[in-house]
């Protein structure tokens, strides 16, 4: 049934959003400078890579996975994924993260932390909420360009590695930690630049709790991972055609 589609949907995002922003949140810098006890730029990257596979493994075989309304995008570009079903599951997932954003927003505050309060230069803390940005809101002070093109290029290789871990003559049952491992390599490469995208879900759920400063510049974190998914869907399905439905959770 299709509803059950999106509610896997809407529970995979939002454990995306709480696992991932959660862990920048809450535990990258836990302790301050003086007592360090925090995950860090590591601890974050591989938090996003391990709510994908647990997510996928336990999601996968009922909607297919996607907990990214780019990756459905770049599934349909790449001949995988039904274009009447976009709607659907690019609601469900914003809504998934929206509802994950704001329980962390509810745990968050919880020590009297204010959310919004600009920590320049460092997204990642609490104050910023995890929220996605360039220039003064890019952790490594990285202009408008270099963050558009790093997010087309990490969604368009995020594309590649998604369809090619899934195609039918991929080792069954692996997709999952080929695409987790590549989120991590993903967040490695990019936290400094942007905090890292590749997900508008991600990015727009944080941001309407953050203020207008993220607010104002969403729409780079909509319009770059559409235009990678597109590149990276479309370019796999040149290399390796298939013909057959998207799973996601299955090899």
């Amino acid at each position: 049934m299709q509803s059950r589609k999106w509610a896997a949907e809407f529970i995979g995002t939002f454990w995306l959003v709480l696992g991932g922003c959660g862990s920048a949140v809450l535990a990258a810098k836990f302790g301050g400078d003086a007592n360090p006890l925090g995950i860090g730029h590591l601890g974050v990257a591989l938090a996003f890579g391990l709510t994908v596979l647990t997510g996928a493994y336990a999601l996968g075989h009922i909607s297919g996975g996607h907990f990214n309304p780019a990756v459905s995008l770049g599934l349909w570009a790449g001949g995988r994924f039904p274009a009447r079903d976009l709607p659907g599951y690019l609601i469900a997932q914003v809504l998934g993260g929206i509802a994950a954003a704001a329980l962390l927003y509810f745990i968050a505050t919880g020590n009297g932390t204010v959310i919004g309060q600009s920590v320049v230069g460092d997204p990642a803390t609490a104050g910023t909420f995890a929220t996605n940005g360039y220039g003064s809101l890019s952790p490594g002070g990285y202009a408008l360009g270099a963050a558009l093109v790093c997010e087309i290029v990490m969604t368009a290789m995020f594309l590649v590695v998604i369809m090619g871990s899934t195609h039918s003559r991929a080792p069954a049952g692996f997709a999952p930690i080929a695409i987790g491992l590549a989120l991590t390599l993903i967040h490695l490469i990019s936290i400094p630049v942007t905090n890292t995208s590749v997900n508008p879900a991600r990015s727009t759920a944080v941001a309407l709790f953050a203020g207008s400063g993220a607010i104002s510049q969403l729409w780079l974190f909509w319009v770059a991972p559409f235009i990678g998914a597109v590149i990276g869907g479309g370019l796999y399905k040149w290399l390796c055609p298939e013909t057959g439905p998207d799973v996601v959770g299955k090899g």
